[in-house]
């Protein structure tokens, strides 16, 4: 079992030079904004001057430049998707948040084999009809990379991927752990285009939740993705205990991956696991983390993940306005959502709407 270590509520890094109060906030936070929508990029310094700034009030003004970015960059398209979990359960892995790992497994968490081609397409075809565009197949444990090879799992969703596209219009994607190239081919030639395989947290941070693998290892498959011309879905989860500056590090190294989707969890926390007991993040801090991470990847699809719910409840809003421009619509792996058409209603409040957002470089070359 991972040892997480007990540690404080993250602190905010002393800026290395003081940031604005008041009204010169807003004016210095839309500067900045207007820079990165023309080009420029923020350095690790400068994203750290951003975590300095405290208060509902001046979180709000960082949102608003955010969303100002996203507005420029990714246009009002909120990219929709929804996921399966295939098969739960059992994991042989210790990442201290998931109920799902065998180390450490939470209350009430499921365990099932692989789910049938026929269930599986059954909730892509629901998926679809709620507005989803994209629907992923998830499994547990360490990767397909390290199956028997007696084992025909890869192979059967490798056929459910290929029937879902034959008998939807939804676009498949997976999250089955680590690849190897050969995979990652095998996957795009099925018709996968994105492929979700998460950080989790910076390369600093990472030990302190997860032992049985490490980052790198997770950096070598999103490599392996991307050279078998596989879109990479790569976040993180905020609230595990992190800093500052092991958000900014995360925001960075996928940055420098070039990932183009960016899933933001939030971590909800599951009793049985080393994290249970961890509070959830504040609404603001959240929000904070959200307009940071688009300041730092103006153009990436940044999504609402796990914990929007339990952790924004009526206020989840405010995300679809702080930079976030992508949503998981229906169920979570081991948790509930709301219904699609609470969600989509809320898009439609905010003047925006569901479909498929543009990549990094789609949106700018389209206008």
């Amino acid at each position: 079992m991972v040892q997480v270590p007990i540690k404080p509520t993250p602190q905010t890094p002393a800026p290395t030079t003081a940031i604005p109060n008041g009204p010169a906030l807003e004016a210095w936070l839309n500067d900045w904004a207007q820079r990165i929508i023309n080009g420029d990029r923020l350095t690790r310094t400068e994203a750290l001057r951003l975590t300095a700034i405290t208060g509902p009030e001046n979180i709000l003004k960082l949102c608003a430049a955010a969303d100002l970015i996203r507005h420029e960059c990714c246009g009002n398209t909120v990219d929709l998707c929804s996921i399966v979990n295939v098969k739960s359960g059992s994991c042989s892995e210790n990442c201290s948040f998931c109920s799902q790992s065998a180390h450490h497994p939470g209350d009430d968490s499921p365990v099932y084999g692989l789910k049938t081609a026929e269930e599986i397409i059954e909730q892509a075809k629901a998926a679809e009809a709620a507005g989803a565009k994209r629907f992923c197949l998830v499994s547990q444990g360490r990767g397909i990379k390290y199956n028997s090879p007696r084992d025909n799992e890869f192979e059967q969703i490798l056929e459910t991927v290929r029937r879902i596209q034959a008998e939807t219009a939804i676009k498949p994607c997976c999250a089955l752990g680590e690849v190897t190239p050969e995979q990652a081919q095998q996957l795009r030639e099925a018709g996968v285009t994105r492929y979700n395989h998460n950080l989790e947290a910076s390369e600093n941070f990472f030990p302190d939740i997860v032992t049985t693998h490490s980052w790198q290892d997770r950096v070598e498959t999103i490599k392996n993705l991307k050279a078998a011309g596989i879109q990479a879905c790569s976040g993180g989860i905020m609230g595990l205990g992190e800093s500052w500056e092991d958000r900014v590090d995360l925001a960075i190294a996928l940055r420098n991956l070039e990932v183009e989707s960016v899933p933001l969890n939030l971590l909800n926390p599951r009793q049985g696991t080393p994290l249970g007991s961890n509070d959830r993040l504040d609404v603001y801090e959240a929000l904070k983390c959200m307009a940071i991470f688009r300041f730092i990847l103006p153009e990436q699809i940044i999504r609402y993940a796990g914990g929007r719910e339990a952790v924004m409840g009526e206020l989840q809003h405010l995300g679809l306005k702080a930079g976030i421009n992508a949503m998981l619509i229906g169920h979570y792996l081991t948790t509930m959502g709301q219904p699609p058409e609470q969600d989509q209603a809320m898009l439609e409040s905010l003047g925006l709407q569901g479909g498929e957002a543009p990549i990094p470089g789609q949106y700018s070359a389209a206008q």
